[in-house]
């Protein structure tokens, strides 16, 4: 895992744990239980081939690439799941931006993390930020995600991973990962057919602030990883 600035100190982890509702506060928890059902059931075979494949994003280069803490975010435009459009140079005009990517709907881990974001919404908003969602899965994809969880925040589509792209978060999967994404989930049908389904985009975080500079960025191969609600909430206080 690649992680600026550096992680709060046990003390000030705990601190943060006792404000923070029951699921929210246990969002790597509840990865690593995801984690730990998915390996109680999967041949050995497919565990050791994901494992593989989060070396080979480890020794790609991108968390090297990828842009991080003082670098200037690149502004963009995107559409929301109801198809308006939402520019984040505008957002910065009323204060930091919490910017967070999630594969997709078809990823539990991902739905976790959405829900425990949503859990600590207001925590964001009273530390002065607001919180978006980057994902490359087409409107009519995403917005049931949004129905569902009841999200009230923007979830934009980054359509190709356009904007992934010039933040240096997209990496190449390996044959083996690529093919049972296949099976698992076309991402053809949840992206487009221009989409280059050899690639996703890191589960990746960042707060700009409203010069748009970075931060806080949190990057990590292992896609069931995620920054923690207590993470942001830290980084934003600083």
């Amino acid at each position: 895992m690649k992680y600026s600035p550096s992680k709060t100190t046990p003390l000030l982890a705990a601190l943060a744990l006792t404000s923070l509702s029951a699921f929210a506060e246990n969002l790597q928890v509840e990865l690593d239980k995801q984690k730990a059902a998915f390996e109680e059931k999967a041949p050995a075979e497919k565990i050791s081939e994901y494992d593989k494949g989060i070396k080979a994003v480890q020794e790609s280069g991108v968390l090297e690439k990828a842009l991080n803490v003082g670098d200037t975010a690149p502004d963009f435009t995107l559409k929301n799941a109801t198809g308006e459009e939402v520019t984040l140079s505008t957002l910065l005009k009323d204060g930091p931006v919490i910017l967070t990517w999630y594969r997709g709907s078809w990823c539990p881990y991902c739905n976790i993390a959405l829900r425990s974001y949503q859990e600590n919404l207001d925590k964001f908003k009273a530390a002065g930020a607001q919180f978006v969602a980057l994902t490359p899965e087409l409107p009519d994809k995403s917005l049931p995600t949004s129905e569902k969880y009841e999200l009230q925040f923007e979830v934009l589509t980054d359509l190709n991973s356009e904007v992934a792209k010039k933040f240096g978060l997209v990496f190449t999967m390996t044959k083996w990962v690529e093919d049972a994404m296949r099976d698992f989930a076309d991402l053809k049908k949840y992206n487009g057919d221009e989409y280059d389904d050899t690639t996703l985009p890191l589960s990746a975080t960042y707060i700009i602030q409203p010069d748009g500079k970075i931060s806080y960025a949190f990057l990590d191969a292992e896609y069931r990883n995620r920054a923690t609600p207590e993470q942001i909430l830290e980084a934003l206080k600083k």
